[in-house]
């Protein structure tokens, strides 16, 4: 970026420019779009769903090792997008926030409050020079007890808030004009049912990348009302792309 009125304000995380900008948390922004990787959340009346490219950069790497979607809980699952050292630190702390609410209240925690205080702890790391924000998106799907399906996203910056769809990463704005032309309907939330809901989000990434998906190409992540997280096998995928590909 230009050095001119910004010189030494992006040097330490602690000082805001004089015109009121935080450089290094806009530089931890740019991080999650640096990584070539595209990720969306949806949710629907049952089900909540992400998905999120997978990407091998070395034939030599083990495929099976590498993944941007983690199970935090039983209920809880999240995508990560950005620099996947950051994303597997966020989890494991999630774990740990998550582990130490069940030991103190006795009960899982709910999304909502995971999503709150994953957003309190980024937050703090905008403050203290000795840390510095991570460079990674979180974003959480759960179902509810009351509330129903949950989707939530959380920034470096540590805003958190709930989406009926949210996306993150290299084209996240074309994502999310995509998806608001969609969510412009009434009633669609309450439509979606769990295949309709994973068929969106495959639909919906495929037309941001304007590509044709094999079931290697990307992974879901989904959860459903009274079931756990879990993450769909590549002949799982297979069915739905087959759909998809026989009704357009």
């Amino acid at each position: 970026m230009s050095r001119g009125n910004s010189a030494g304000y992006d040097r330490h995380i602690t000082i805001f420019s004089p015109e009121g900008r935080l450089y290094q948390v806009e530089y931890a922004f740019k991080a999650i779009t640096s990584q070539s990787i595209t990720s969306l959340a949806i949710r629907g009346k049952d089900s909540a769903v992400v998905i999120t490219q997978k990407k091998i950069p070395d034939v030599l790497l083990d495929a099976n090792s590498i993944t941007h979607l983690f199970q935090i809980t039983n209920d809880i699952g999240c995508v990560m997008t950005g620099l996947l050292p950051d994303a597997r630190a966020q989890v494991a702390r999630a774990r740990a926030e998550a582990g130490e609410f069940r030991y103190k209240y006795g009960y899982n925690i709910p999304v909502d409050m995971l999503a709150k205080r994953m957003a309190s702890i980024n937050q703090v790391y905008t403050q203290q020079a000795a840390m510095r924000p991570l460079g990674v998106a979180m974003m959480l799907i759960a179902v509810d007890d009351e509330l129903g399906p949950q989707v939530f996203k959380v920034d470096p910056a540590g805003y958190f808030v709930g989406y009926k769809a949210a996306c993150a990463g290299t084209k996240h704005q074309e994502a999310f004009n995509l998806l608001e032309k969609k969510f412009k309907r009434e009633g669609l939330v309450e439509s979606l049912d769990f295949d309709a809901t994973v068929e969106l989000a495959i639909t919906t990434l495929s037309a941001t990348l304007s590509a044709d998906f094999k079931s290697r190409d990307i992974e879901i992540g989904v959860v459903r009302a009274g079931q756990r997280f879990r993450v769909l096998f590549e002949d799982e995928i297979d069915t739905y792309l087959t759909r998809i590909a026989e009704r357009d």
